[in-house]
């Protein structure tokens, strides 16, 4: 097998009371293993792509053979975004940012509460299953700056030639057991899950890009 699920770094109960166990459990045994399943199906059949890695597959989705390509698309999407994800989270996180990204963020949206204020609205938005991103861009510009984007399903900012600093899952499995339609309610509570020690280091990495 050429991809395998990385285990959680804390326990499924870990960021309780803000997402709960049943969804860690659901949404990281079941639905992330599913993405890597259907992700080594595809490398199956064309072994040359189990050399990538599954950043670099889905950033260069129109070189993947186009029997496979969808189904890149969507499952390595999904393994990337979930392997993300885990780590953009911790136990007892939450709270102002700080290091770097900090004064990127006061840089790029005049304060940390109208940069969440405007992630939550704009990822409320999203119209169906999809995720929220805070991404770093250069664009012609010398410096880069971060932006705010949504992706439908399961696709993921580098294959717009954007790195993802942060992002939320606004699928109904990430949510909805405990906060069932209220998607802005779950916004809300997950930045109290959210490791700045982690995006502050994919913040350094996107600059190195």
């Amino acid at each position: 097998m050429a991809f395998e699920l990385p285990p959680l770094p804390y326990d499924y109960a870990a960021l309780e009371p803000y997402i709960d166990e049943a969804t860690m459990k659901l949404h990281h045994d079941k639905h992330h293993q599913t993405y890597v399943t259907n992700l080594n199906g595809a490398i199956e059949k064309h072994p040359e792509l189990g050399s990538k890695s599954p950043e670099e597959l889905i950033k260069d989705l129109p070189s993947i053979p186009e029997d496979v390509r969808k189904v890149v698309q969507n499952n390595g999407g999904g393994h990337v975004n979930h392997t993300m994800f885990w780590e953009i989270m911790a136990p007892h996180a939450g709270g102002e940012p700080n290091g770097d990204i900090q004064i990127q963020i006061k840089t790029d949206f005049g304060s940390f509460e109208d940069f969440k204020k405007l992630f939550n609205e704009t990822t409320a938005k999203q119209f169906g299953s999809g995720w929220g991103w805070l991404v770093w861009s250069k664009e012609g510009q010398e410096d880069g700056k971060l932006k705010i984007v949504t992706t439908a399903n399961q696709d993921n900012p580098l294959s717009q030639g954007l790195y993802p600093i942060l992002g939320n899952d606004v699928w109904e499995h990430a949510y909805y057991l405990k906060y069932q339609n209220k998607r802005p309610d779950y916004l809300a509570a997950w930045w109290n899950t959210v490791n700045w020690t982690a995006i502050n280091a994919r913040f350094e990495k996107a600059k190195k890009q």
